[in-house]
């Protein structure tokens, strides 16, 4: 069930909003005023905000600019009396996602809500698409769409066979992996041929990428594993 805070003074408002997106499946909290709002955002996840704008103590263009301040990322809604192209492009241009003007229609409020929430939701799936393929160990980063490996800002040059080994560590990070258990991953060979390939492959990688040895570690009669310090 997506959350929604709504800020809003007017009862009336508030009482009729809350009736139509409960019924709608929403779950709804209410604050009266602007610090009310901040201080339950900062405690309280929600999926959006709808902000009125004439708000006791803080107004609802200050709340709208503190919570993108604090990296609050949920679509905002004002819904205002205030309804000049100059209020408009005010809500909009300090962070708000859409700007419906009282007097209203609900079917209106409510579609609205809907395609913010929409699309809320496909950015936060292609944000979780991209991330997938992007790895951060320590100082490391590893951009597996475009093969690439970076450490402190400084590109790493790898060959094939160690980027790799390092994608097999970094897939399994925190895992002790035999010798084995990466010949069969890297190298796609499922026994083992008694070949040192392996140690010869990972003093290669820790030559390039971790000279400290602050991430691959030696489990005596084990194996290797990748892990922050």
């Amino acid at each position: 069930m997506k959350k929604i805070l709504l800020v809003e003074d007017e009862t009336s408002v508030v009482d009729f909003i809350k009736k139509g997106l409960t019924e709608g499946n929403y779950e709804v909290s209410v604050a009266f005023d602007g610090n009310t709002a901040i201080n339950m955002a900062l405690e309280s996840s929600f999926d959006l905000f709808i902000l009125d704008i004439m708000l006791p103590d803080k107004n609802g263009l200050e709340v709208c600019k503190e919570l993108r301040i604090r990296n609050i990322k949920s679509p905002v809604l004002f819904l205002s009396a205030l309804g000049t192209s100059e209020n408009i492009a005010l809500g909009l241009n300090i962070g708000a996602d859409d700007y419906l003007i009282k007097p209203f229609k609900f079917i209106e409020l409510h579609a609205r809500i809907n395609a913010l929430l929409r699309r809320s939701s496909q950015k936060e799936v292609t944000q979780e698409e991209k991330s997938k393929n992007v790895y951060l160990i320590g100082e490391l980063v590893v951009n597996d769409d475009a093969k690439t490996v970076a450490k402190n800002g400084n590109v790493i040059s790898l060959t094939a066979t160690e980027y790799r080994l390092l994608l097999v560590l970094i897939k399994n990070k925190g895992k002790v992996l035999s010798r084995i258990d990466i010949l069969e991953s890297a190298w796609d060979i499922n026994f083992n041929l008694g070949t040192n390939v392996v140690d010869v492959y990972i003093n290669y990688l820790r030559k390039k990428i971790d000279p400290e040895n602050e991430l691959i570690h030696t489990v005596v009669g084990m194996g290797y594993i990748l892990k922050e310090k």
